[in-house]
């Protein structure tokens, strides 16, 4: 027996559950709020569902695959709903129209179990033609007693359905023309063979040329062939036409997009400083840069203002200008290419960059040399064999072994000359120290044969005497060969005569 507190609760539930559903159907907010909320505090399972009649009452007609769990075929059929019938009364209407109990019945709409409370409009089902599938358990698999097994094993199975839908066209019980009860013995139907594919997802058969299922959309499996001898029917035709139509347009869309897509690029690729398409914060001063205000960067894709960008080329002290895009955790080593830098200099700024960079490339690179004309900027890089610099700026030619300019005298003659003007002119005295010097640490000497001052500038040890064509040994400051010249031991350097070497420092290469 009820305690008399719980009593008055459930009659109290009773009430405020009809004045919530009358409160609801009215629109009436507040009072549907006030009944929600007492009936909250009663904390008593209370169930709300839309009514039938909300729904559209029109018939549809929906398109059911069924499999039997006992057979390999497949039968469709149509049968007619209301979009407001819920699962467990589609399921009813299924075992008095075909006799197969609900507990046997699983349902499958749009790649969804179907649950008995829902209601085909919560699957999307409203309008004719539309689909669901039907799987027919074993009587054993779900459990049922033996009675009820036996009832179902009385009942037609899914072959008595294909009989019925050749006879009266798969109408339910009672509604098709009478069939005879001492009918002849029919033999067992065997499952016709499938024609098509079976959807991994529903178990649908297909027809072999869909490209997903026609009940799920799931993809077609990877290994099925079309049979050759498969000849489709007039809807497949169509619908291959359909989808021809389709590829060929979506081809067509794709070529105007890249053709659009290379336009954009080949634009982009002929301006000199890319400008920012959208609204970015300059990473160096923090300022909001507006939609065509800023640059970004060839290289990197990091934007900034362009004063920044100005201010990071002008105070860069290298030969190049990196990204000055710089956070707690990464540091861009991508270079700006020098058409950025020639769009954000004015000319004279970019002259004066240009002559930074040569300067800062001239004192990092081995083996340069500076013309020795007055206020020239030409230079070079010069190479062991090389003797001579023509400058193409101020068009003098340069001796790399004098290290100056001798128009219209040899090195013999300029250094017979260089030490007669040392005595009154300073700047031949210059030069004249600056020889002695390179004689005094070892990157000059004098030729054995006529005294000229020669240099070894790089390479092996071998060098020959611009002036008589003498032939030293840079190591042992020698005549490589004997005073008969070439292949003469018997006097020079001798390297290698009885395989030993010249000094302990020769390289052996001469």
């Amino acid at each position: 027996m009820a305690a008399p507190g719980v009593t008055d609760d459930l009659k109290e539930a009773e009430n405020l559950a009809v004045q919530l559903s009358e409160a609801i159907s009215c629109g009436e907010k507040d009072k549907a709020k006030q009944c929600a909320e007492k009936l909250a505090a009663l904390s008593l399972p209370v169930s709300i569902k839309v009514d039938q009649k909300a729904y559209p009452q029109d018939t549809i007609r929906l398109r059911v695959g069924v499999e039997d769990a006992q057979l390999d075929s497949y039968i469709p059929i149509t049968m007619m709903i209301t979009v407001g019938m819920t699962i467990e009364e589609l399921k009813t209407k299924v075992k008095n129209d075909f006799g197969f109990h609900p507990c046997l019945q699983i349902w499958v709409i749009g790649k969804r179990l179907a649950k008995d409370t829902d209601t085909l409009y919560s699957h999307g089902v409203s309008k004719d033609g539309d689909q669901a599938f039907l799987f027919i358990k074993d009587a054993k698999a779900a459990n049922l007693s033996r009675e009820q097994q036996k009832q179902e094993e009385q009942h037609q199975q899914i072959d008595d359905i294909i009989v019925t839908m050749a006879m009266s066209s798969l109408e339910p019980r009672g509604t098709g023309p009478p069939v005879a009860t001492k009918a002849k013995p029919r033999p067992p139907l065997l499952p016709k063979p499938q024609i098509g594919w079976s959807c991994p997802m529903c178990t649908l058969v297909n027809k072999p040329t869909r490209p997903g299922c026609e009940m799920c959309g799931c993809e077609r499996p990877a290994g099925y062939k079309v049979p050759a001898s498969y000849n489709p029917d007039q809807d497949e035709l169509l619908r291959i036409q359909l989808e021809q139509e389709a590829n060929l347009q979506y081809q067509k869309v794709m070529e105007e997009q890249r053709a659009r897509n290379f336009g954009i690029y080949v634009e982009t690729d002929a301006r000199n400083l890319i400008d920012n398409n959208e609204e970015l914060e300059c990473p160096i001063c923090f300022t909001t840069i507006e939609p065509g205000e800023g640059a970004v960067l060839r290289e990197c894709l990091h934007g900034f203002c362009k004063d920044c960008l100005k201010g990071t080329i002008i105070n860069n002290m290298d030969a190049e200008v990196k990204c000055p895009y710089v956070c707690d955790d990464y540091s861009c080593d991508y270079k700006l290419q020098d058409r950025e830098i020639l769009s954000l200099l004015s000319q004279e700024e970019y002259q004066k960059f240009l002559e930074l960079r040569l300067s800062i490339a001239e004192s990092r690179s081995e083996n340069s040399y500076h013309c020795k004309t007055p206020d020239c900027a030409g230079w070079c890089i010069y190479e062991d064999d090389i003797n001579e610099f023509p400058c193409q700026l101020c068009e003098e030619t340069n001796c790399l072994l004098c290290k100056a300019i001798h128009k219209d005298m040899d090195c013999k003659q300029y250094q017979d000359d260089l030490r007669i003007r040392a005595e009154n002119d300073i700047a031949a005295k210059q030069t004249a120290d600056t020889l002695e010097a390179m004689l005094q640490n070892g990157e000059a000497m004098h030729c054995p044969k006529c005294k000229v001052i020669v240099q070894k500038k790089d390479g092996c040890d071998w060098i020959c005497c611009i002036m008589c064509k003498t032939e030293i040994c840079w190591v042992t400051k020698q005549a490589r060969w004997g005073p008969n010249g070439s292949g003469d031991t018997t006097g020079g350097c001798r390297c290698r005569v009885n395989a030993v070497l010249c000094h302990p420092n020769c390289n052996n290469c001469h």
